[in-house]
């Protein structure tokens, strides 16, 4: 106890009459006041036994000490307590309860403060009204101005703003509006607060009105309004805001750092930083908040040298980074994918101790999960993490879905529950996309009932998971339903859905989307249109590709790649190879999916040697072939019958390029030896190849045995893909056309009869033909002798 503290007790233990006695209590709360806040808590138990609670002044001043000090649990008991309660006790408990967000609380305790009597104070109504906006309840807001009113303070300023507050944040833009031309004599505070609801609800142009009028009036603006109308001038566009920024300078506003990081976070917005970096130099002392603003303004723009030259200034001018700035720092590692620059960061937290910060430990993890080919270091700085949260769960979640880790995301979501972290929406979607990816339909349902049980099944994030995780598992009946359900549906959810259609080969469900997303007012765009032209190449519905065409150039997306790269697609799988190639030349820059459409269009139409020479070009051009390109070219050389030139590709691009051959691309040699009659070839490539067999290698095989009549070789290629796939009736098709080649008919008999006794039937052929923009289907019927 500090040593006036000490004389005032001394005095305290002298006094005996009751004046002396509440005087002392007085002084002695007026010394902790400003010396020993904590102190003066001890005065508590005297004043109770000594029967001091009816001093009103006395319990006021108590009750003010318990509130700077012991929290707001003590300091409501004391008021409890208190025999008699002035209007003074009643706000500042209101007032705590405000500033503490316990917004229900404060608001239960003016019903209980109007039903004993006591006439609420302007100040009570501020605080009570400020709830209201909290929990944005505009009707017991109404009714606390009801009570405003009848209590004479309309006309009151602070009341009015934090009325008209109250309505524009609730969406009564209008009412808020004819409040404040109530208001007697609207301060700078009013009309700023009426600038930031404008802003709020997004009603930028009237809050530059808004501003004209304050100036009209005669009503100085300070720092605060200019932050308000630099937010909105984000959104109208860089002249809005130099304006705003002249009207600064002009009028002298002192430039604090909440102003300076305004200016800078706006000109980064428009990727302009050389503005940015004026203003601050034009600070006299460094401030760190400023500087990190300024390294997140390069970080956005992915100035990664900049940033990093900035970063090294910042220290050298004696300014130590906090734990935002190594977080922006290494986002921006993130972005560039750098992981030497994220490295050299990771050392320096280390050195100033802010590794184990959450904030530096979300960053760490993420960048090593997004630059690195292991997740390893990333689940190491995970560990170390001291109370990770939950970005920092949802972000390794993530990461390991990405690097292919799908399963150890289940047991990952469980210790995270375990640990009394609950997930969010966002940790929800990392873990539907991990049953995606696995299609299992199981673990799907559960989630989704655990997100029904929660309320948040509704949310758009986790609406859009679902729909793609149930489609990406066949479950296309529950996706449909889950889009119906979901309250609101955006481009991600119908594109998500084209998307899985067209892997599942229902192209026209994919198109029929089209249907439902204009019923939702959502227009086509990049991202969407290259689905639906996918489908209608699928289908070889040509008239509805070139409606879409028609659509991407009305809209202003037929300069997109994606777009263009569909388009090139659709023309060369309707045979308008002429149409595809000038979509091809309208491309600026072709990556390697425009230059495989184009090579891929002049193959399918049997212009080999064109297909040939265009990859050629791609390759002169310094576009890298990628896997899908070798697929390309062994299907072209083995419908060209071009078997060393086959071969070639396979080797060179494999050498040249480093692509890893797939099972695909095995199945497309076997093709090619086999088409030439290189059944031996075949068989060793198919025996030494560094992957498992599938079924459809051994099909491919048997299909150049039947064509040559080779039985042995054939008989034990059926054998082999049956043991892998025994339903497959493509297998007793081959085996029984090949003994019927062989002149063995009883055979042929025999085997079409096991497969009619396995219940099987060929699959049924399709083509389809569009007339008139309907797209027709027709189906082969395969009837066995």
């Amino acid at each position: 106890m500090s040593n006036k503290v000490a004389i005032a007790a001394a005095f305290f233990s002298r006094t005996n009459q009751l004046g002396n006695l509440q005087q002392s209590c007085s002084q002695i709360l007026s010394f902790c006041e400003s010396t020993a806040l904590r102190s003066g808590l001890h005065i508590h138990c005297p004043v109770i036994k000594l029967d001091l609670l009816e001093n009103l002044d006395l319990c006021n001043n108590l009750l003010s000490l318990y509130l700077k000090t012991d929290g707001i649990w003590n300091a409501r008991k004391l008021f409890d307590e208190m025999p008699h309660r002035t209007v003074f006790a009643w706000t500042v408990m209101i007032s705590a309860y405000t500033k503490c967000q316990e917004l229900a609380s404060a608001l239960t305790l003016f019903e209980e403060m109007i039903a004993s009597g006591t006439r609420p104070s302007e100040f009570t109504f501020s605080s009570v009204i400020r709830s209201c906006v909290g929990l944005r309840d505009l009707n017991y807001g109404a009714r606390v101005h009801g009570s405003v009113i009848k209590n004479g303070f309309e006309g009151n300023s602070v009341i009015g703003s934090s009325l008209t507050d109250l309505y524009s944040k609730c969406g009564q833009l209008k009412e808020a509006r004819e409040l404040f031309s109530s208001l007697q004599n609207a301060d700078t505070i009013s009309w700023t607060m009426m600038i930031s609801s404008l802003v709020e609800a997004r009603k930028w142009r009237e809050a530059l009105q808004f501003y004209s009028e304050m100036i009209q009036a005669g009503v100085p603006p300070n720092e605060f309004t200019f932050v308000k109308l630099l937010g909105a001038s984000s959104f109208l566009g860089l002249e809005f805001g130099k304006m705003i920024h002249s009207n600064i300078i002009v009028r002298g506003i002192p430039q604090n750092v909440v102003l300076k990081t305004s200016l800078v976070d706006f000109y980064s917005r428009f990727s302009k930083m050389e503005y940015a970096v004026r203003v601050l130099n034009s600070t006299g002392e460094g401030d760190v908040f400023l500087w990190t603003s300024v390294l997140s303004g390069f970080a956005r723009c992915l100035r990664a040298e900049e940033a990093v030259a900035k970063f090294l200034d910042m220290q050298r001018l004696g300014l130590q980074p906090n734990n935002f700035t190594y977080s922006i720092i290494l986002s921006l590692c993130s972005s560039v994918r750098s992981l030497d620059l994220g490295k050299q960061i990771h050392s320096q937290t280390i050195k100033v101790g802010w590794e184990d910060s959450t904030d530096v430990g979300n960053a760490l993890v993420d960048m090593y999960m997004k630059c690195s080919a292991s997740e390893v270091e990333a689940s190491r700085v995970f560990r170390a993490m001291i109370s990770p949260n939950v970005v920092s769960w949802t972000t390794l979640i993530i990461g390991l879905v990405d690097h292919g880790f799908e399963r150890d995301c289940f047991g990952l979501l469980m210790d995270m529950v375990t640990e009394g972290v609950e997930p969010n929406v966002v940790t929800l979607s990392g873990i539907l996309r991990a049953c995606s990816k696995l299609k299992c339909i199981r673990q799907i349902v559960e989630i989704h009932g655990y997100l029904l049980r929660r309320h948040i099944d509704g949310e758009i994030i986790v609406g859009n998971s679902l729909v793609d995780a149930y489609a990406s598992s066949s479950k296309v009946d529950y996706a449909w339903n889950m889009t119906k359900l979901m309250g609101r549906r955006d481009g991600i959810t119908y594109t998500s859905l084209v998307t899985r259609f067209n892997e599942l080969g229902k192209h026209d469900m994919a198109l029929s989307v089209i249907r439902h997303m204009c019923a939702d007012g959502i227009g086509l765009d990049e991202f969407s249109l290259p689905g639906f032209i996918s489908a209608s190449a699928n289908m070889g519905a040509l008239e509805t590709g070139k409606h879409l065409h028609c659509n991407s150039v009305k809209s202003g997306f037929s300069s997109a790649v994606s777009v263009l790269n569909g388009l090139i697609d659709l023309y060369g799988k309707c045979g308008s190879l002429e149409d595809a190639k000038k979509i091809f030349e309208e491309i600026a820059a072709p990556d390697v999916v425009s230059w495989n459409g184009l090579v891929s269009s002049l193959a399918s139409n049997g212009c080999i040697s064109s297909a040939l020479s265009a990859f050629e070009e791609m390759r002169m051009k310094g576009t890298e072939p990628d896997s899908v390109t070798l697929l390309i070219l062994l299907s072209a050389c083995s419908n060209g019958r071009l078997t060393e030139m086959g071969l070639e590709y396979f080797r060179s691009v494999k050498e040249i390029y480093n692509i890893e051959p797939q099972i695909e691309h095995y199945v497309h040699l076997v093709g090619i030896l086999g088409r030439a009659g290189r059944l031996e070839e075949a068989t060793g490539i198919v025996e030494t190849m560094p992957l498992k067999p599938n079924a459809l290698i051994f099909k491919t095989l048997l299909r150049a045995c039947k064509y040559y009549g080779n039985l042995s070789l054939g008989e034990d290629m059926a054998n082999k893909g049956l043991a892998l796939a025994p339903f497959d009736p493509a297998f007793y098709i081959l085996l029984a056309d090949l003994y019927e080649k062989s002149g063995k008919p009883e055979l042929a008999q025999k085997t079409r009869n096991l497969m009619s006794e396995k219940g099987l039937r060929k699959k049924q052929g399709q083509s389809s033909v569009e007339v008139q923009g309907k797209v027709h289907s027709f189906v082969r019927l395969y009837v066995p002798r």
